[in-house]
């Protein structure tokens, strides 16, 4: 129960000590995770939780009336509180057992739902649908949860769950027409997750057994017939949104059906939903209704279904309201738990907390919703018994959507916030879900598993918390949680958190004859069946499974929210591989599973989530003759194996043999050669048996030689190997037998890649590792992989013939062989054992042997529970550690140590240097090795080990760093001298005094002299060795060294060392030989053991062979330069590069060779070898360092060679090109195949009139025409016209995209946004298209393509520069009633020139065949017709700020009355006092054919007295046809040129074209409307007056000099600037952009001409194009691009009403907003769309309600619609406005009544003013201008003498009498004048005394 009185006020006691005790009692593990829940005398808490409710939140009672007194109430109610928010407290205090009873009447009443029927007394809780007050006939509004085979499951208001058959789904009318087998396919195709329906209860189960089970069900029906019956086409109102299923699908739209018969629907198709089946269910917004046919026309919006509201225009009755429906509502008060609300007139509802406004509603919540409040709703529910109406205020739900679900069932989440605390009822949380918080609510039982007492003081609003989510509701939105301890607690929580195979702990809560019901701790019950409670037949199951017992089961699967477990003994206990999908069944996998059926021909066998498989006959290991059911029985556990599956059949095939019984087929044949892995099943005498995992093998075999490369080593492994022991690489050696032949030697690995299987694979003087498989007296036979075997006689296999190869050499023993000879012809090898042919050039043979050593070691103690190797971290190489004396012998010293008992070191005599010990003393020893199978640390006290400089391993370094600085000073390769410090049987160990005596370790042995006697090495020695590998874990970190052999060491000293070592140096040249031979470059040796490689750049002088190393041959010596040396890319190896160029070889000089500078100049041509060909790239070596790219179309222009590509260039093919730019850092260049040319535009290899490749990146639409690329960062475009040699219907249909085309380049062009287009052509042919006007003649023949249809005809496409137009009269000689139809886009038509425009090149053709047009000559206008200095009659065609253009009556002509020849007082603001249409006479003042133009005047001097220019005759001019009126004239200038200040820059750019529809801007829409800037304010100021000698006849005479001077300066300007080259292409505005990118009068010029030419998309791009290109600090002339927007959109736009709030809104963002307001205003002003300027004006008060200038434009508006709402404004304005603008405000408000309205009301402004300010002079002179521009002398003069009369300082006083003289001075009264001098006298006077 929420109860939100005590929520606001603060507690009495602080958060202290115990409070923080009871919050841990929330955080304490349950020590009873399965209590049973205890039991209650509460009546709530005697029902279980059902299952189809998510949570049963307490119903909120609304009280009632009863006799006991107010503390009595107050009492109960806190009584009432507390049982029903715990649910389980009983009540001890027996004297309130009266008030409890009286408590269940309430109960009883709690669960009843009210109406409007109230008896006048308001409620205090809100409606709540619980189980109690559901009834049948109940509306709900719910959304779909799940989609079922036989029903949906619909989730309801406070977390209910109802269930609609597939029946009460669909309207029986509508069966027959759907698609669809099953009621499952219908239902998954009709319905979805998530959406919303409404539905009305049909009944509830009653029956008890299902109560007690918690199997509360709500069943329900979705058919309209049932929600619609009350309806009637009568009640059916337009904008009414109403449900309908669809019963047709129509070539244009839906049939509908609404439940009744009474009347039928229809909707058109939406483009976007392609889904829609018959039978679904769609909304709509009735948008006509035709009572004749009795049809009602829906529109499927969907923004327009969701934003619809429900408007009572008729009065809608109660049975009309459906769930869903959205209503304007108005709050009447807040409740305890919710709010009242008002609607549609005559209802009331009530919205619950769950169901306001905002999702996560705090405390404070009531404030937000104050009375009267207006909001928009959706009804939740409708109970047609009580009248009672449940609303939601939910937003998701008012915008007709369900809220999203973030959150799963059983997540947790840590910080989530306590937004509110309902005493008695429990917590509000936010969940951090994303992308948007989740609310949650806990409820009071949930928040424990203890009773706590006073818990509301444990949660403070803010705190955090953490949470598990137990339930969703999905209509509300809302997650129900859990803060008990106990629910984070186990692997189970909710049916989702189920697995197939997870092994879990249950109890048994009921056990009956079916089986066993078990839960779990989190209350997620299962079934355990009968056949799966035992191994064995239970008869008394009830034995077996006693209730409350704990056991452990696994379960088998999970449907539908069912969950079956098994207590099967061998199933609980199975290791083996889970098979719960058919996907799982690989081939040879083991598992367990259950027999299920036994049939002759064999038993089926089931897994877990029921899969099956079948077991046949022959694979059950049966006795010939013997029955199936004599070994097998059903419910039988059995281990088996699957032989083969087939998932999508959903079959497996099983066997219970150990062995397959099948054959390998020559796919399953494994690749020998290949490396496997394997697990050990068994160890034998002589070999280790492994399962392998390869298909088609079970079993393979390692000998006993084979474990390691080591002879001592591979017994020992075999001693140590268990069965589990899993090797991760073998190589397959041979097969035999179905078994594998397998090696695990470390040489033939790391080595498969070079292991030769065939002979063809095998080269002379290489060296390959193998091992020999026989020895005979006269060789050995040396095996690789498979059968391929080579020879070594024994003069090639040993140096010294007397030995014996069977005492050296054994059988299965790893040699290193070198190829002496390949028999191709018998395909017999010839190989060599030689060791000094054959020695290692590395240390593998060591790095194995300590390797393995480690791995033997972890073998031997991995079983040893008592010891381990941990202690050999404690002993790193190198380090000193400190031990104690424990024993001397004869061969040194042992010591113990204290962490270590059975550990043991070890010092020979040498290493103790000279010192002695004494037994039982501490000594610290340096770390020279370790054995970790004997536990032996060897130890040494040399003063120069224990004491060198290392860092302290107690420090801070890493210890990878410390070993790295360790061996700073060395690196691979490096030859070292190193002392012989310990001889161990297989390798020595070795200090280096030059590294600081770093250990390192070298073999004794090789792979080819393991069986000759190692030489002798005593402590001591000196020796010389190379470092082959620094410590890692690759080397069990230890450093490698490899000796030198006894000849290099007897002839090395330090001398010659340092003197062999000058000589390999960058520049040496050394005699190598080839050892391979590589497409890319040779690999040599030189020396003993160095190795190099000759790149292919570096076998010519330029790169001039073809193929340089064909010549060379493997074993051949060469004479080469050494020109480099680098260490490897991954590793430390030395690199050494060599060069055989003719020109570096005969350079004897011995300097090093000069580094390579990259220095190359654009253009050059330079050649390279390709090394790697990609998907569009060649990669080419130009030298060792320099790479090169060239681009797949570069390379060729036929289309052929292009598809070709990767065929043409193959690596180390030889390329030569055009370096086209370079980049230096990279050192890569990037070439072409053609010279480049200097072109600043574009990728200077393109240039016009040049043929190069391209590919088709995109086909646009229409006839857009083809993008194709012909770069890697450029595309051109290829126009419609230029695709096809020939005028061909559809032209784009011979290309698709990735096709490769030969292109011409046409043309190169570049934007003032620097962007390069490039015009191609794809045509093959010379023949040219008509690209000047200049080319074509009328009655000439043309072909093109429609470009656009209009209803006034269409544009043809005659090339890619011109168009032509085609009059709807000329499209055809017969009538064309469509012509989008006859003629559409891309249609290829042929016809003739009409006419020609050569200065707008405009072009018209006509289709017609037969001669001549109709009236070709009217277009032109007939100008021998009119006379200068005739009076003419006509219309306003366009009104403009510099003048006005009018239609002459009876012809075709326009003319411009320039403003300088409008009547007096007429010139200013003239659109206002002109509109279009509008009758007027004028006089023709010149008339100029050759250049078309007409000037006319209107002044009154040019007409007769007697004229009434009101009273012209309309003539026949109301029935012109406008929208084809053609102006010959070129005097109408753009429309959208900025005009402001008086200034007229349109004279500058005219128009030959009137007939295009105007953007018509005006720039500062602001200042222009805006009253505040007129003249009259300027008049505030003190005026200076005239010299009172001035004359009026001179005054009169000067002003007409200069009236007639200024019109002089504006022709002459406009005559110069005409003559000047107005842009008159689409180039020549981009170049004028590129010159001015921030002008918007140049902008706004391009979208007009771009409106001439019908452009209009391209006049949107360019709008768009300007407001990105203009700088975002040019407010104002983005402000005028918005505006000339505003103006596209209105004349073109579709809608143009939405279309102008679109753009509107946009330019709110970027600027001004005050200033867009007045723009848009100014705009639907000019347009005459006084509607929406006024709707706009409305916004703009309260959005601008502090500005004086949108109040002042608002009265402006009222006077010129004449209406009488001045005061209403003025006393709304005051009221917002601040108080300093008052007089301002006012003041204009007064002169707008002077000017437009009743000067009366501006008198009162002023008098009110001037009461309240009478020494403000400023107001007083403005008072007098208006009173003078009205002209009544006597108000003036009194109003005069008012002002003389007042008592101001002398200079203002001075400033009123000066303008009262020049008044009088113009009314030219002399004895006035004298009057008021006179007057001004006396005040000085007065003044002075």
């Amino acid at each position: 129960m929420l109860i939100t009185e005590d929520m606001g006020k603060p507690s009495k006691k602080p958060f202290n000590k115990k409070s923080e005790d009871r919050l841990k009692t929330f955080q304490k593990p349950s020590k009873k995770p399965f209590k049973p829940p205890q039991k209650s005398n509460s009546t709530v808490s005697k029902d279980a939780v059902p299952i189809h409710i998510e949570d049963d939140v307490p119903d909120f009672p609304r009280g009632g009336q009863s006799s006991l007194s107010r503390a009595e109430v107050n009492e109960v109610r806190a009584e009432v509180d507390k049982e029903f928010g715990t649910e389980t407290m009983v009540l001890k205090k027996k004297k309130k057992e009266k008030p409890r009873n009286l408590n269940r009447s309430n109960e009883d009443e709690l669960g009843s739902l009210f109406g409007d029927s109230q008896g006048g007394k308001l409620p205090r809780f809100a409606n709540k649908i619980t189980l109690k007050n559901v009834t049948p006939g109940m509306k709900l509004w719910g959304v779909i949860s799940e989609v079922n085979e036989k029903d949906l499951e619909v989730s309801l208001p406070g977390g209910l769950r109802g269930l609609v058959r597939a029946s009460e789904a669909i309207d029986p009318l509508l069966h027959d027409g759907m698609e669809g087998d099953t009621e499952d396919e219908v239902l998954s195709a009709i319905f979805t997750v998530g959406q919303l329906v409404s539905c009305i209860v049909l009944k509830l189960d009653d029956d008890k057994k299902e109560k007690e089970k918690g199997k509360h069900k709500i069943w329900l029906s979705m058919r309209l017939s049932l929600l619609h019956s009350s309806f009637t086409l009568d009640t059916i109102q337009e904008g009414m949104v109403v449900s309908a299923y669809v019963k047709s699908i129509e070539d244009h739209g839906y049939m509908l059906h609404f439940g009744v018969t009474s009347f039928t629907g229809f909707m058109q198709k939406n483009i976007k939903d392609n889904k829609t089946v018959v039978g679904k269910l769609v909304q709509g917004v009735v948008k006509s209704i035709d009572r004749t046919r009795k049809v009602v026309n829906l529109s499927s919006d969907a923004d327009e279904v969701a934003k619809c509201v429900t408007k009572d225009l008729k009065g809608i009755p109660f049975n009309m309201l459906v769930p869903g429906m959205m209503v304007n509502a108005r709050v009447l008060s807040t409740l305890e738990n919710g709010i009242l609300l008002s609607f549609l007139t005559f209802f009331t509802g009530t919205v619950d907390v769950f169901h306001l406004g905002k999702t996560l509603p705090d405390s404070k919540w009531k404030e937000e919703y104050p009375q009267n409040k207006k909001v928009n709703a959706r009804i939740l529910f409708i109970d047609q018994s009580s009248r009672a109406v449940g609303l939601t205020l939910n937003p998701h739900l008012v915008h007709n959507n369900a809220p999203p679900a973030l959150v799963k069932v059983g997540d947790i989440f840590d910080d989530s916030k306590v937004v509110r605390v309902d005493r008695g009822s429990g917590l509000l949380l936010e969940i951090p879900s994303t992308p948007v918080p989740t609310p949650a609510y806990v409820n009071v039982s949930d928040l424990s598993d203890k009773e706590v007492k006073k818990w509301e003081k444990s949660f403070k609003e803010g705190s955090l918390v953490r949470v598990r989510v137990f339930g969703f509701r999905l209509l509300e939105g809302l997650a129900t949680g859990v803060l008990k301890t106990s629910a984070f607690e186990g692997t189970v929580f909710t049916h989702s958190d189920v697995r197939p195979g997870m092994v879990v702990k249950a109890k048994v809560a009921i056990v009956d004859s079916f089986g066993a019901i078990v839960q779990f701790a989190t209350g997620v019950k299962a079934l355990c069946p009968l056949r799966h409670m035992s191994e064995f037949e239970i008869v008394k199951p009830r034995k077996k499974f006693q209730v409350g017992a704990e056991l452990v089961f696994r379960v088998l699967g999970i449907k539908s929210k069912r969950i079956t477990v098994t207590h099967k003994k061998t199933l609980v206990k199975s290791k083996l591989p889970i098979l719960s999908s058919y996907t799982d069944a690989t081939e040879g996998l083991w598992t367990h599973g259950w027999i299920t059926k036994i049939e002759s021909h064999g038993c089926f066998v089931r897994f877990y989530n029921g899969v099956q498989g079948f077991v046949p006959r022959a694979e059950l290991g049966l006795d010939p003759g013997s029955d199936v059911g004599s070994m097998y029985h059903v419910e039988q556990v059995v281990k088996c194996r699957v032989t083969s599956s087939v998932p999508s059949s959903h079959r497996i095939n099983l066997s219970f043999l150990v062995t397959p019984g099948r054959t390998t087929t020559e796919d399953d044949m494994v690749k020998l050669g290949s490396i496997v892995s394997g697990t050990v099943e068994k160890v034998t005498p002589h070999a280790v048996i492994v399962n392998v995992d390869v298909k088609g093998y079970i079993k393979g075999m390692i000998s006993l030689e084979h474990l390691a490369d080591n002879h001592g080593l591979a017994s020992v492994m075999k001693s140590v190997f268990k069965p589990g022991y899993k090797f991760e690489k073998l190589l397959v050696l041979d097969v035999e037998n179905k078994n594998l032949i397998l090696s695990a030697k470390y040489s033939l690995v790391n080595a498969t890649q070079q292991l030769p299987s065939d002979a063809s694979q095998v080269y002379p003087h290489s060296v390959v590792h193998g091992y020999i498989c026989n020895i005979i007296d006269t060789g050995c036979f040396v095996r690789f992989v498979g059968r391929l075997t080579g020879f070594s006689p024994k003069n090639k296999a040993v140096d010294d013939q007397r030995v014996d190869l069977p005492e050296v050499f054994f059988v299965g023993q790893s040699v290193r062989s070198n190829i002496l000879d390949v028999n191709s012809e018998t395909g017999r090898i010839t190989v060599s054992l030689k060791q000094s042919l054959c020695s290692s050039t590395d240390a593998s043979f060591i790095q194995e042997y300590f390797l393995l050593d480690e791995k033997i070691a972890n073998l031997h103690y991995s079983e040893s529970k008592s010891s381990n190797l941990k202690w050999v971290k404690e002993f790193p190489i190198g380090n000193v550690i400190e031990g104690v004396v424990h024993e001397s012998k004869e061969s040194g010293v042992i010591i113990s140590f204290q962490k270590h008992n059975d550990v043991f070191g070890f010092i020979t005599h040498h290493q103790l240097g000279g010192s002695k010990v004494d037994i039982g003393s501490s000594v610290k020893a340096t770390v020279l090795d370790v054995a970790k199978m004997d536990r032996l640390v060897d130890l040494s006290l040399k003063p120069e080990l224990v004491n060198r400089p290392i860092e302290n391993a107690g420090s801070k370094t890493p210890k990878k760093m410390r070993k790295r600085s360790a061996y700073k000073d060395l690196e691979v390769n490096q030859t070292v001298n190193a002392v012989v410090e310990i001889v161990k049987e297989n390798y020595l160990v070795l200090s280096i005094p030059d590294a600081k005596f770093a250990v390192g370790y070298a073999s004794l042995n090789d792979y080819n002299t393991q069986g000759f006697q190692p030489k002798q090495f005593v402590s001591g020695q000196r020796v010389v060795a190379s470092v082959m590998a620094l410590p890692d874990s690759s080397t069990s970190e230890r450093l490698l060294l490899l000796l030198k052999s006894n000849s290099e060491v007897m002839e090395t000293s330090s001398s010659k060392r340092a003197k062999k070592k000058s000589s390999y140096v960058v520049g040496s040249t050394v005699q190598a030989e080839v050892t391979e031979i590589k497409p890319l470059e040779l690999k040599l040796k030189f020396g003993s053991t160095f190795h190099g490689r000759i790149h292919i750049t570096e076998a010519t002088d330029d790169n001039l062979l073809e193929d340089p190393f064909s010549t060379f041959k493997i074993g051949q010596t060469i004479t080469a330069k050494i020109v480099s040396k680098s260490k490897g890319e991954n590793t430390n190896n030395i690199r050494w590069d060599l060069s055989i160029r003719p020109s570096l070889l005969a350079d004897q000089s011995d300097t090093n060779t000069s580094p390579q500078h990259f220095n190359y100049p654009i253009g050059q041509n330079i050649t390279g070898f390709v090394y790697k060909v990609d998907k569009d790239w060649i990669w080419l070596a130009v030298t060792r360092d320099i790479r090169a790219q060239l681009y797949i179309l570069d390379t060729s222009s036929n289309p052929s060679d292009l598809d070709n590509f990767q065929k043409r260039f193959h690596v180390g093919k030889r390329v030569s090109g055009y370096i086209l730019n370079t980049n230096k850092e990279k050192k890569l260049l990037r070439i072409v195949s053609q010279p480049v040319v200097e072109n600043k535009n574009v990728a200077s290899h393109i240039c016009e009139g040049g043929v190069v490749g391209g590919r088709v990146s995109r086909i646009l639409p229409g006839v857009g025409g083809l993008i194709v690329q012909i770069d890697p960062h450029l595309s051109g475009k290829v126009h419609f016209t230029e695709m096809e040699d020939s005028w061909v219907p559809d032209p784009v249909s011979g290309y698709r995209e990735g096709q490769f085309v030969k292109c011409k380049v046409l043309g190169i062009g570049e934007s003032g946004t620097g962007f390069v287009h490039v015009d191609l052509s794809l045509r093959s042919s010379e023949s040219k298209r008509f690209e000047k006007i200049e080319d074509l003649h009328p009655d000439m023949t043309v072909e093109g393509y429609v470009k656009n249809v209009t209803p006034k005809g269409c544009f043809v496409m005659l090339s890619r520069k011109l168009d032509a137009k085609i009059l709807i009269s000329n499209l055809s000689d017969d009538f064309v009633s469509k012509p989008e139809q006859e003629f559409p886009i891309g249609k290829l038509v042929s016809g003739r020139v009409v006419s020609l425009e050569p200065l707008s090149k405009r072009i018209e053709v006509s289709l017609r065949t037969t001669s001549g047009t109709k009236s070709q000559n009217l277009d032109i206008g007939d100008f021998s017709s009119i006379n200068v200095g005739e009076i003419i009659s006509g219309r306003v065609k366009r009104v403009e700020t510099f003048g006005l253009f009018i239609a002459i009556d009876n012809s075709k002509l326009v003319g411009l009355c320039h403003v300088s020849e409008l009547p007096e007082g007429q010139s200013e603001d003239i659109e206002t006092k002109y509109k279009i249409r509008e009758r007027v006479k004028a006089k023709i003042l010149k008339v100029d054919e050759e250049r078309q133009r007409i000037s006319l005047g209107m002044k009154a001097s040019y007409f007769d007295t007697n004229t009434n220019l009101e009273t012209l005759p309309d003539s026949n001019s109301e029935d012109e046809d406008e929208t084809e009126t053609v102006i010959p004239t070129e005097t109408i200038p753009e429309s959208v040129i900025p005009v402001s200040n008086g200034k007229h820059p349109a004279l500058a750019q005219v128009e030959s074209r009137a007939s295009v529809l105007p953007l018509e801007v005006s720039l500062n829409e602001e200042m222009d409307d805006s009253p505040v800037h007129n003249d009259d304010v300027d008049n505030t100021r003190p005026p200076s007056p005239q010299p009172a000698d001035n004359k009026p006849e001179k005054n009169k005479r000067t002003k007409k000099k200069e009236i007639e001077e200024r019109e002089r300066e504006i022709r002459a300007a406009e005559e110069r600037l005409l003559q000047k080259d107005v842009p008159r292409t689409v180039d020549d505005y981009e170049k004028l952009i590129r010159s001015s990118p921030n002008s918007s009068f140049i902008w706004i010029k391009y979208m007009a001409f771009l409106l001439s030419l019908n452009e209009v998309e391209k006049a949107r791009s360019m709008a768009e194009k300007a407001l990105r290109t203009i700088n975002i600090r040019e407010e104002s002339e983005k402000l005028n691009v918005w505006v000339a927007y505003f103006n596209l959109e209105n004349e073109y736009g579709n809608p143009p009403e939405e279309s102008v709030v679109k753009i509107f809104q946009r330019a709110l963002q970027y600027c001004d907003p005050k200033k867009v307001h007045f723009a848009l205003v100014g705009m639907y002003e000019r347009t005459q769309q006084d509607k929406l300027a006024d709707e706009l004006l409305e916004k703009m008060m309260k959005k601008f309600k502090h500005s004086c200038k949108v109040w002042l434009r608002r009265i402006q508006r009222v006077l010129k619609q004449k209406e009488d709402l001045v005061h209403s404004v003025v006393k709304r304005a005051l009221i917002c406005l601040p108080k300093h603008k008052h007089i301002k405000f006012i003041t204009q408000t007064a002169i707008l009544e002077f000017k437009s309205g009743v000067a009366d009301r501006g008198r009162s402004m002023f008098e009110g003013m001037l009461r309240e300010y009478p020494k403000r002079t400023d107001l007083w002179s403005v008072y007098l201008d208006q009173e003078i521009r009205v002209g009544d002398v006597d108000v003036i003069r009194a109003l005069f003498e008012r002002t003389i009369c007042l008592q101001l300082p002398v200079k203002k006083m001075k400033f009123l009498f000066k303008k009262y003289l020049e008044f009088e001075k113009s009314r030219g009264d002399e004895e006035r004048v004298e009057y008021v001098k006179a007057e001004a006298l006396k005040f000085i006077e007065k003044a002075r005394g």
